[in-house]
């Protein structure tokens, strides 16, 4: 594998602060309140957010910046573990969550969702010399990895798999990588993002996806309806305005195919 997502691994984890600064008067405390936009997002999650030469980067990253601006905003990406991102937007730590999150139903009673900006799916990857695992239908006994949190716990217990839950994907493609797991859970659009980066070395897809049910959106506090009222024109606007499918373009290599 590439050295530099080992890297990137350890850097996304060590790394779960706010990339921007804190400092200033109490005064300067209540119009940054007002005027930022507090982006949640856990980024080892390429191509939609992730480390790159010590600044967070991807599809999600530019998308929500680009919200922002809309909104008359400065973004200010604060890092968090998947499974702390609601926790964080209603506690009010946070005005957005942007971070490559299903709009399941489950969810949707705690956060309100924007409209769905991305659907993507779910791949099982094996090690090239597996033979044994030729899909989801092969789990049933086997030692599986997936990120807490996400669709792919739930997909691995209904296959039966053992599943060890990581607070990060990355790790995921190091317990793969090391034999500690026989195959790892994650989102297709993720997983050929690895692969294509250098992970198709020792890594390869097994068998079909299965489409996740529900859209990737971005979420607000339901006690701001305000708020999601405002992102959902941003995002209607960006997409019309050719903004989405020139950042879709550039993280994916394809035009949208909504």
């Amino acid at each position: 594998m590439k050295k530099k997502w080992i890297t990137l691994a350890a850097v996304s984890l060590a790394a779960m602060t706010v990339l921007t600064g804190c400092g200033g008067s109490q005064g300067d405390s209540s119009k940054k309140a007002s005027d930022t936009l507090v982006i949640g997002m856990e980024p080892t999650f390429p191509p939609f957010e992730f480390t790159e030469n010590d600044q967070y980067v991807g599809f999600d990253i530019d998308f929500a910046k680009a919200v922002a601006d809309k909104l008359g905003m400065k973004a200010e990406v604060k890092s968090l573990g998947f499974d702390a991102l609601i926790p964080a937007l209603k506690s009010g730590q946070i005005d957005l969550i942007a971070s490559g999150m299903d709009a399941t139903p489950e969810r949707a009673k705690q956060v309100s969702f924007t409209k769905p900006y991305f659907h993507d799916g779910y791949s099982v990857v094996v090690r090239k010399d597996n033979t044994t695992i030729n899909g989801f239908q092969d789990l049933s006994g086997k030692n599986v990895c997936t990120q807490v949190g996400t669709k792919g716990v739930e997909l691995g217990q209904q296959a039966g798999a053992v599943i060890k839950q990581v607070d990060a994907n990355n790790q995921c493609w190091m317990e793969l990588n090391s034999n500690n797991s026989d195959a790892v859970i994650i989102n297709t659009s993720v997983a050929m993002y690895y692969l294509s980066h250098g992970g198709e070395n020792d890594l390869k897809l097994a068998g079909e996806p299965q489409m996740a049910p529900d859209g990737i959106a971005m979420a607000v506090s339901k006690d701001k309806p305000e708020m999601l009222e405002k992102v959902n024109k941003a995002i209607d606007e960006l997409k019309a305005d050719g903004t989405y499918a020139k950042l879709y373009k550039k993280w994916f290599g394809a035009e949208p195919k909504e």
